[in-house]
């Protein structure tokens, strides 16, 4: 269809990025692999004792025709009490052991006595080949189990191929004995005829790796079959994503200690914080140069097990990050397959819990911070305040060298002569100056430098003869307030008025000039001027405003130059004009623009420099106020953002390549984002708490996190890999793709428009230490975690149904309206019920119809979450895919087992 990526480019993709993994690619000796699907059933088999009959399994092996060794590969399910079973587990072959005709497989039954296996007794065992089973009728093969004493008196086992297209007619009444005897079809499957997977996927290849891989075949309400693919990978961003952004902290601290060394001479006091954050921060630049060492020196592993969970030089890794993808091929419809990604709590395990978890310690935190300012006499900053500042950091360092840049590229329009590139360049430069103008008008950075030249020495204010010290700058000691203020370095309060005035002059002797407020600016008396001995609190109005007084004399002197020469080609007849043009000389417009954006690059760069000051003051103060307890926190913060940052980096990937043909929810990643859900099964109870507490926050702060799509430089594998750039206050994260499927993005995309991710945390605790929590403790937590966050969902769908045409989302056979599930979410949310699990599978089934990504979370992403995540696929099947109620509990067995 047109909303489709072209075939012929889809298959050119498929070709460049993966022939290592075609689905029918050349053996070393010259056999094909083949991608296969097994099912098993057994005949008349004689259970051990001969009163009974036997609850049977098949464990299945691969012979290695090279090495001649077995390799144990898939188990089914058990079937208890038939002599007849047909078993629902299916096998495929692993990928270091592909099916090929030479491939041996051998099938051995066994009767177990118990669900855990742990007493079985050995019925029967029978070996085929592959070729065999493809050479034969119906590519069905019938053979005789084999007893340990070489008598075939154990009964048969009959293997098939699930093949793609056809139908088999099979009696049911080998399934279970308590379903009717019937007639229905072994397999159908979808128009097409191959079953390509996540492996064999080229857009999945460069991050995702080891796939597990089981299939079964289920029954539906019609009496139809359906084939059930889950397939489990290991993700390589556990490890890449944490490690890049450890290099990014280390980057960031480093920086810091060396704006706090620019910072120049500060009063004994000042001095004495700054040289303690200092190490403080040196520290933490050695632990995490020690971690990074450390992971580098790990090869071969994709996650992290749960029992690594509190090891320090893991801490920064999510436990037990997989993705899980089930695919459903179903008679006379297209395949369906949906997507999840499971990991352990984002949480410092290393660390502990004993005093709670991050949301408790920061809050904490933030209430004693005030105290913790008297105590070192420093400025009370709030945490709105700290922000700030690194906001008005973080766009100083974009927005200088983008000035710069422009500035130069205007200089080379003036030098060419060419009047459309002046206009051009005038205008980028003019948009991001007063971008840069707007971030300094703002009374933190004024505030933070009359902080500043408190904190030097010998400070005087020009107010302090006349009126004691205000409030905020209560953290003064007398002993820095006797002798006259020095003047910052490069900076002259007298020449940055009287040069502004002297280059502007240049354009027009009697032009008025307009202020950064766009009114008329009159040149001030130099008696106006403050003397060097005070501090004038208006000087840092002056200083930014010159930046913007330097940008209307360039916007002037363009205007002029472009008037004059605009009336020059009128006023000369057009048989000269071509002369006129000729002789002029292109280097004019360059030597009387050059001086005023010269003036303007220094005051930028001049008030750059003080704010970066006053700002790293500001921080300075947050960091001293804090030692060591906000050290602490920011490291443990830094341990669970990168957890839950791998855990998006992956969930975003998967969700991409799996859009990459569909143009409507491109359409909707650009303009308005994805829902990235993420369901939590943690109690309320003991050590869990704070886990929790450290999960809300991790999960808050991905709030800080963009994607950007980039275009691969090569085809190569290694730069197809993600790539995660900013500071602590923003990241973002490259996805590069190959050329080829980059071209076929929207434009938006393709210019690198950020797109974001809006993370959602639901949480209900499920196992017995939540009855404990609901019955004696207290689950506000919980509460407050799903109101707030419900609140966050529902302005996503309010953003996104008035952006993107609802036709856009996918359609689901349940045709339940998203309006009507959000009401419904926010009942249960509100509702004082136990473990009420309803939460959990409206905000998953709002995820899915939403276009977004799903996670779900226990302590270590074992037993509740795969619990809860075969529940939930089990649901799907149901209600997606019409599974029989008969199977409904059976489907659930095979998937737990």
């Amino acid at each position: 269809s047109s909303d489709s990526l072209p075939l012929s480019s889809f298959i050119l993709f498929t070709s460049l990025l993966s022939s290592h993994r075609l689905l029918f690619s050349l053996h070393p000796f010259g056999s094909p692999f083949l991608l296969l699907f097994l099912c098993v059933a057994c005949n008349d088999l004689v259970a051990s004792g001969r009163d009974r009959k036997p609850n049977a399994l098949v464990q299945v092996a691969v012979i290695d025709p090279h090495k001649q060794h077995l390799v144990s590969h898939a188990c089914t399910e058990i079937v208890e009490a038939n002599k007849d079973p047909l078993f629902l587990t299916g096998m495929a072959f692993p990928s270091e052991y592909p099916a090929s005709p030479e491939t041996l497989v051998k099938l051995t039954v066994y009767d177990a006595k118990d669900k855990n296996q742990e007493s079985s007794s050995f019925l029967g065992s029978a070996t085929f080949s592959v070729g065999d089973l493809l050479r034969a009728k119906d590519e069905r093969l019938t053979l005789s189990l084999r007893s340990s004493d070489g008598v075939c008196a154990a009964g048969t086992v009959v293997v098939s191929r699930l093949k793609m297209g056809e139908m088999e007619e099979v009696d049911v009444d080998h399934i279970t004995t308590d379903i009717p005897s019937q007639k229905c079809p072994l397999v159908c499957e979808s128009a097409h005829h191959s079953c390509v997977d996540r492996e064999n996927n080229p857009l999945t290849g460069p991050v995702f790796r080891n796939p597990v891989c089981k299939v079964y075949r289920f029954q539906t309400v019609d009496s139809k079959w359906m084939l059930v693919r889950e397939q489990m990978e290991e993700c390589t961003l556990s490890f890449s994503i944490p490690k890049q952004l450890l290099s990014l902290y280390i980057q960031e601290d480093m920086s810091r200690v060396q704006d706090l060394r620019e910072l120049g001479d500060l009063s004994p006091h000042w001095d004495n914080l700054r040289k303690e954050v200092m190490t403080r921060y040196a520290g933490i630049i050695s632990s995490y140069q020690e971690t990074l060492a450390e992971l580098d020196k790990i090869t071969g592993r994709s996650f992290k097990p749960s029992c690594c969970k509190a090891q320090k030089s893991l801490e920064f890794i999510p436990i037990n990050l997989h993705t899980q993808r089930m695919r459903v091929t179903c008679p006379k419809k297209t395949d369906a397959f949906y997507d999840i990604v499971t990991v352990g709590a984002p949480a410092a395990h290393f660390q502990g819990f004993k005093c709670g978890g991050l949301q408790r310690l920061l809050s904490r935190y933030e209430a004693e911070k005030k105290s913790f300012s008297t105590a070192y006499q420093c400025i009370y900053y709030s945490p709105e305040h700290t922000a700030k500042a690194h906001e008005v950091l973080s766009t100083m360092s974009l927005l200088q060298p983008l000035i710069t840049s422009l500035a130069d590229q205007l200089l080379q329009a003036a030098h060419e002569h060419s009047s459309p590139g002046l206009r051009d360049a005038l205008k980028n430069l003019s948009d991001k100056t007063e971008q840069f103008v707007h971030t300094l008008k703002d009374e933190l950075v004024k505030s933070a430098l009359l902080a500043l030249h408190a904190a030097q020495p010998g400070f005087v204010s020009k107010n302090q003869k006349q009126t004691p010290v205000q409030g905020k700058r209560q953290g003064q000691g007398g002993d820095q307030n006797q002798s006259p203020v020095q003047g910052l370095p490069g900076h002259s309060p007298a020449t940055s008025v009287t040069e502004s005035t002297a280059v502007c002059n240049n354009v027009e002797g009697s032009q008025s000039m307009t202020g950064g407020e766009g009114g008329l600016l009159q040149p001030k008396h130099q008696d106006s001027i403050p003397h060097h001995k005070e501090y004038d609190e208006e000087e840092w109005d002056r200083v930014w405003a010159n930046v913007a007084k330097c940008l209307n004399c360039v916007i002037a002197m363009v205007d002029k130059l472009q008037e004059e020469d605009g009336s020059k080609q009128e006023s000369v007849p057009e048989q000269q004009l071509a002369d006129v043009i000729t002789s002029h000389n292109p280097g004019d417009w360059r030597e009387q623009l050059c001086p005023l954006v010269t003036r303007l690059k220094e005051c930028v760069m001049e008030v750059a420099e003080k704010a970066k000051r006053a700002m790293t003051f500001v921080l300075l103060q947050e960091a001293a106020c804090s030692i060591p307890q906000g050290f602490l926190l920011q490291q443990r913060r830094d341990v669970v953002f990168s957890q839950a940052l791998a855990a998006l980096a992956c969930g975003f990937v998967m969700r991409l390549y799996a859009g990459m043909q569909d143009k409507g929810f491109l359409r909707q990643l650009h303009l308005v984002g994805l829902v990235a859900q993420f369901e939590s099964l943690l109690s309320t109870y003991s050590e869990e708490i704070g886990m929790l507490e450290d999960m809300e926050v991790g999960i808050s702060d991905l709030q800080r996190v963009a994607f950007k799509i980039t275009e691969a430089k090569t085809d190569e594998l290694g730069d197809l890999q993600p790539l995660v750039c900013g500071r602590r206050d923003h990241f973002t994260i490259e996805v590069p793709l190959p050329q080829l499927v980059f071209q076929t993005l929207p434009e938006e995309i393709k210019e690198g428009k950020p797109l974001r991710v809006f993370p959602v945390l639901f949480n209900v605790g499920i196992n017995e230490q939540q009855t404990i929590a609901e019955r004696f403790g207290d689950i506000s937590l919980q509460e407050r975690i799903n109101q707030k966050n419900f609140e966050t969902l529902e302005a996503y769908y309010k953003s996104l149904s008035e952006k993107v045409p609802l036709e856009c989302l996918p359609c689901f056979q349940t045709q339940t309206d998203i309006k009507e599930l959000l009401e419904t979410l926010g009942q249960n949310v509100v509702t004082k019920k136990r473990k009420n699990v309803e939460i959990l599978w409206i905000a998953g089934t709002i995820c899915r119809r939403l276009n977004g990504i799903r996670f779900t979370s226990c302590k270590s992403a074992k037993d509740r979450t795969s619990m809860s995540v075969t529940l939930e696929q089990c649901a799907l099947l149901r209600d997606e895919h019409q599974l029989s109620k008969d199977f409904f509990v059976r489907a659930l067995d095979c998937m737990r087992r």
